[in-house]
């Protein structure tokens, strides 16, 4: 059967998920921690050894940690599917290494007319019930679209009309998607030649979400004074791949506290729109 919009607040099944320390250590190596300095601030975040540090984690690790199971909503052509928006909340500091559990939710669903919008929701607790993080996928699966139902709000989010008051630069290396891969998603089109050239790409491309992490690191040492309590939430749209070894410019504008605003671009071609931080305290 194809989408089903009536299947919008189905919640699954509660599941135990854990991450270990290296894990952690993985996915900080694998958004860029520590290439230009590898015995520098980031020590907290790229080890778990070190003289007088205690290990942290980056808080966009979460879309890596796991979920839980989704409710069935249809069915497409996996083809078609594109990873459109990414939202994480995070409730307090995640610890580097722990237990959850997660229920997944599918949320909205809207007609775009050609194409689907699904979004799936995760709302992860500690074992004793208190909130860790919570998490949005916005997937937008072409074909799908044309029952009729509402198209969903639209966005008022605009450039700021000045300056970033922060430019963060970080080179991707060559093999970062490689890198990346090894935190858990496995898609051939961030690896395998012969599967990028069938998707249209000369050569495999970088993970969206990997672009997410670089960004989201951008924003908590611009914005967080590196700490990762004070880091709220971040929410955008993914707008154009990037090619591991180009150089993301993250463009950062502080505004009315507590939430900031961004933008992520490959030189003048943007990468990640509609950027919307918060912070705690």
């Amino acid at each position: 059967m194809p989408i089903n919009p009536d299947s919008t607040g189905s919640t699954g099944e509660p599941t135990e998920i854990s991450w270990t320390s290296k894990q952690s250590l993985l996915y900080a190596l694998g958004v860029g921690a520590g290439v230009a300095d590898p015995t520098g601030f980031e020590l907290e975040f790229t080890t778990e050894n070190s003289n007088g540090i205690i290990q942290r984690i980056f808080p966009t690790q979460v879309v890596v940690m796991g979920g839980g199971s989704t409710p069935d909503f249809g069915s497409f052509n996996p083809v078609f599917l594109l990873h459109a928006e990414q939202a994480i909340t995070c409730h307090r500091e995640i610890p580097a290494e722990g237990t959850g559990i997660a229920i997944g939710k599918v949320g909205p669903i809207w007609d775009k007319g050609k194409a689907a919008l699904v979004y799936l929701e995760t709302e992860v607790t500690d074992p004793d019930g208190k909130p860790l993080w919570s998490t949005s996928s916005g997937l937008f699966i072409g074909g799908e679209g044309g029952w009729g139902g509402d198209r969903g709000p639209a966005t008022d989010w605009v450039v700021p009309n000045r300056d970033a008051d922060h430019v963060v630069s970080y080179v991707t290396r060559a093999d970062q998607a490689l890198l990346y891969r090894l935190s858990g998603d496995r898609n051939p089109l961030h690896s395998d030649p012969t599967f990028a050239s069938a998707a249209g790409f000369d050569r495999p491309i970088l993970h969206g979400l990997c672009t997410y992490g670089f960004t989201g690191r951008a924003l908590l040492h611009a914005v967080c004074e590196s700490d990762p309590g004070r880091f709220g939430s971040m929410s955008g749209r993914f707008k154009s791949p990037v090619m591991p070894g180009e150089i993301l410019d993250i463009h950062i504008w502080e505004t009315e506290d507590p939430t900031v605003l961004f933008q992520t671009r490959v030189s003048d071609r943007v990468v990640f729109d509609s950027g919307v931080m918060t912070r705690h305290g």
